[in-house]
Parts: structure tokens; sequence; C-alpha cells
């Protein structure tokens, strides 16, 4: 099987540049002769060979996603669908569903062998071969290289991902209880596994979103955190006017919608709504006061008034009696679907884990974050750690089936990114500088929305801090 390095001088020597998807899908496909259609197809014109040029890769969607009316439909997150844990039973349940979901996604592009076949088959230590595990441990060695523990439901392995290899970049990147495919060979004893290729589920490149058919504008916000005395009411007002002036259609907001009581040490000094009941009320009026042709989705987040352990059930009703009947309620996560595009709405608590596992990663880049959270599959890969999952009998935060926008939150900083046809929109906050993120040098960039029109997909931020 030929390196990434091998493949790009391929190119290099016809004077094309190559993009790293291509890169990447010749050595899943691991085809003879392939490089070479690749290259009779592209145009005289072209500098960079991208997904485009592959032959027998769709350039385009085959018509629209048809919904019948009304044109919003809750695809999942209704309201009541995120139950209590039964037990400790449902977390065998949980990561099983996961494995084997995750997991399939990377068998639909690779053959694969179960690791118990692999480490008793004397046969198959010279041969390359691929498996499929859960990451449960992943360490440097002395050496520079990493090490990444996998298992699957039949034994587990050490997998070795060499630093002078080109996969050693996308082992830099592991975290714990993803489910990757590995392409390598075992050692002679059987007792650990070369890496040369690491398979994520991620989105297939030629992946292509569908658009709606009819005209239509979407407004996606995040944390408002009405009841805080950083919440900025000024700009929330001329966002009010605005909206009574604009076009838009539809306008999402994903999480954090009051400050909360009891959420921090020392959090009621910093309150101007002391009471959670008129938080709420608040917040309710503030959406009764927007245009009543809007329809407005809200889903909950860590701030709001419902356990934090993911997936979060919607605002229960006492809370919610000032809320306008324009205004709809899903769970976080919550997939919805405005006139055939689907919207995947995240609070994006699990944000805060994935920068404290990728290096190089930080709250000003949650567009990379939403890339990474894309590639995995899955809204909150790593357990245990500061984001809380209810584990049922099904994962609820796998990433299945993909949106066309991908919703988020929680870290207060605008991203936005594109991904293999999937957008990912963080818009900011509504909250200016807290002390807490002062002491964490952290700068939000706040009063902001981001508009999406739903026959191109294509954003546009629009500020109100002044």
């Amino acid at each position: 099987m030929l390196d990434a390095r091998e493949i790009t001088h391929r190119f290099l020597d016809t004077r094309l540049q190559v993009h790293p998807d291509v890169v990447r899908y010749i050595q899943e496909q691991d085809e003879p002769g392939l490089i070479e259609r690749i290259i009779a197809s592209v145009p005289p014109d072209a500098i960079v060979v991208s997904a485009k040029h592959i032959p027998g890769m769709n350039a385009t969607r085959d018509g629209t996603r048809f919904l019948s009316d009304p044109s919003v439909e809750v695809v999942s997150g209704i309201p009541g669908t995120a139950g209590p844990v039964a037990g400790s039973a449902d977390y065998l349940h949980y990561f099983r569903d996961r494995f084997n979901r995750l997991g399939n996604m990377i068998r639909n592009r690779t053959s694969v062998m179960p690791m118990e076949g692999l480490i008793r088959s004397a046969r198959y230590r010279q041969e390359e071969a691929t498996v499929i595990g859960m990451v449960t441990e992943v360490k440097t060695t002395t050496n520079g290289h990493r090490i990444a523990d996998l298992e699957d439901s039949t034994a587990n392995i050490s997998v070795l991902f060499r630093k002078d290899r080109p996969v050693f970049a996308d082992a830099e990147r592991l975290i714990p209880d993803e489910v990757i495919g590995v392409k390598g060979k075992l050692s002679s004893d059987g007792k650990l596994f070369f890496a040369d290729t690491l398979y994520r589920p991620d989105i297939r490149i030629d992946n292509k979103p569908f658009l709606s058919d009819r005209p239509g504008k979407a407004a996606f916000i995040s944390d408002v955190h009405v009841g805080s005395d950083t919440f900025l009411s000024d700009c929330w007002s001329r966002f009010a006017n605005w909206l009574h002036d604009s076009d838009i259609t539809y306008l999402l907001i994903a999480g954090d919608l009051v400050d909360g009581i009891g959420i921090y040490p020392g959090q009621e000094a910093e309150l101007t709504i002391k009471n959670i009941y008129e938080q709420y009320d608040a917040f309710g009026e503030m959406l009764a006061d927007l245009p009543s042709r809007i329809t407005i989705i809200v889903s909950p987040g860590n701030h709001d008034v419902v356990r934090g352990a993911e997936p979060q059930p919607v605002i229960p009703e006492q809370f919610t009696k000032k809320f306008p009947k324009n205004c709809m309620q899903v769970e976080n996560p919550g997939l919805v679907n405005l006139q055939g595009v689907r919207v995947l709405m995240y609070h994006g608590r699990s944000i805060d884990d994935m920068i404290g596992l990728i290096p190089g990663a930080s709250y000003d880049k949650s567009g990379e974050m939403m890339q990474a959270i894309l590639q995995r599959r899955h809204l909150a890969p790593a357990y245990g750690r500061r984001t809380p999952i209810a584990a049922g009998k099904t994962d609820r935060l796998i990433i299945d089936p993909l949106p066309e926008i991908l919703h988020t939150g929680h870290v207060h900083i605008q991203g936005i990114t594109q991904y293999r046809g999937v957008l990912g929109i963080n818009a900011g906050t509504w909250q200016s500088q807290t002390k807490f993120q002062k002491q964490m040098n952290v700068n939000p960039t706040p009063a902001r929305a981001v508009v999406v029109d739903l026959q191109t997909l294509t954003p546009e931020t629009f500020t109100f801090l002044n």
C-alpha cells in the first residue's frame, strides 16, 4: 500500500497538487491504477486535485429532501425521549451500540478482521489486515511514538503509530473511547500491531448536502444567559428590531437560554435575576416580542434547569409558561428538518473535553472542534470526563443520519466551518466577558447571529454589538 508521501509525489510529478481527502481516499481504496485514472480525469486547467475529480464521485445531490407540511419536522430529540438510565446494564448496551454503529461506518469502506482471529491465526502475521476497535488508552513512548490500546468484542490489542510515518499525525489526535479502524501488520509474537493507516467513521468525501426547494432563511444563536449581569439586553433589543424587518423564517437557539442558579460558586453575586422561574419568564417574554411569523426552536444547555447528563430533556412546563406558541422545544441534542435541510442542534459541552485532549485545540478554534466531532461521527466521544452522559440502550450522541448543518454553542466564541458537505456553526453568545472568562483569557464574540439561506446553505454573520 502506498503511503501519503508517495501518493502526493505521484501527483506532483504531473505538476498537480492533491487535496488530503483525495490522498486518504486512495489509501482506503488501495486499488491498482486508481491514481492514474484520477490524473486522467483532471481538466487541463486544474491545479489542485479534489474529490470532484475522482471518477464515479457524484458532483451534485440528485434532487431535494421532500417534507410534508408543516415545514418543520423534529427527526430526533422529540420532548420525552430522554428517559432515565435503568441501571448499570444499560452501559453495556450503550457501548455495544456505539461500537457497532460507528464500526459499521468503517466496515462500509474496507474489509475488517476481528482482533481475536488476527491474533490467533499465524498466517496473517506477515500480511496487512484491518481491525476496528474502541480506544481505551492512548500514550506516548519515551521515543516519541504513540501507542493506542484498542478493543473489540473479541479481544484487545496495542497499536503502535511510529512518529516517522504519515499516520502519526492522525494518531496525535486520538482520544479515549472513539471508534477507529487501523490497517497494518501484526508483530511476529502477536503482541503489537504496527499501523500504516488510521480510519475514522468520518463523512464520505463525496457527501453533498440537500437544499431547500423553496425560499427560507434560518438564524442561529446560542448562549443567551438571561439573568446574568453580563447579558447584553441592548444588543438583544437591536437584534429583535432587526428580526421584525428581516425575511428570517426560523430562529434556532442552541442552549443556555438563561444563566441558571447555583451553576458555579459565587454565581449569585453576578445575577440580576436571582429566581430561576423569573429568568425563564424574562426569556419567554423576549421570545414573545419577536415576530410571530418566525418559528423559534430552542434546546437546553448546561446552564438550563434540566439534568446535566446528555441527552438533556426539554425545559419542564412549569418554566415555559411565557414561551410563545411559535416556540418549539427539542432535546439536546435534537435533529430538526427545515424545509428538507437537516439541522443538528447540540449545545457543545463536549468541546471542553476535546480541547483538553487534542494537541493545539483551543476555544478560539471552535470550527476545528466541530470538524473533529464530525470526523468521529459522535457529539461526545470521550466518556467519563467533563461531559456527563446518561447511557441508554442506544447511543443518541452518534451523528447518524448526517445533517446539513451542525449548530453548537457553549464556548461563546464564533466559529464557522465547512467540512465535507456539512456546515458547522457556532454563533457565539449574548453575554459579555464574565469574570471567569477574564481570568482564563477567554475573549467571547457576543451579540452575533449567523443567517443561512436554506436554498444555498450560504452563511452570513450579523453583529448587534454597536
